[in-house]
């Protein structure tokens, strides 16, 4: 079949299939299409901080079109994070959890299209949103990391 046979003929499949059980064809249409999507913006943002020992970001849970995750610095629980796909575009939020003294800013998610999602994106976004993270109250930390010596 050529591609454009395959692909009229994959369109005439998922209208039958919607026409017959809209719930049951939403459910595979997701497994298909959005599933990997989101495995793939998970990736990225686990990705983003293996090289570090100092921050972990760990999965916590979520559903089948959601992923949560909790940002952990130096070993301490500070601000949950949320990955979703929105029609077709991919959404990153931030804000505080329970037992982290951490303020977070509450601010809208940062979204893109999915096709515009790479490495450098997710970089841009979680950089971003770490930014609305505040100081917990009594902390004596600095804005800049500090060298020994």
């Amino acid at each position: 079949m050529s591609d454009m046979t395959h692909s009229s003929f994959k369109e005439a499949c998922d209208a039958l299939s919607g026409k017959i059980d809209a719930e049951q064809f939403e459910r595979f249409r997701w497994t298909r299409d959005e599933a990997p999507k989101l495995a793939r913006l998970v990736e990225l943002v686990r990705g983003s901080v293996e090289d570090r020992t100092d921050i972990e970001i760990n999965e916590e849970g979520g559903t089948a079109e959601a992923k949560r995750f909790v940002i952990k610095v130096h070993g301490k629980r500070v601000a949950g994070l949320g990955v979703a796909l929105d029609r077709g575009h991919a959404v990153i939020s931030i804000g505080a959890i329970e037992r982290s003294p951490y303020p977070v800013a509450q601010e809208r998610p940062i979204h893109a299209p999915f096709s515009e999602v790479d490495e450098q994106w997710i970089g841009n976004t979680l950089a971003a949103l770490m930014q609305r993270i505040g100081r917990a109250p009594g902390s004596e930390g600095s804005d800049t990391a500090r060298t020994p010596g």
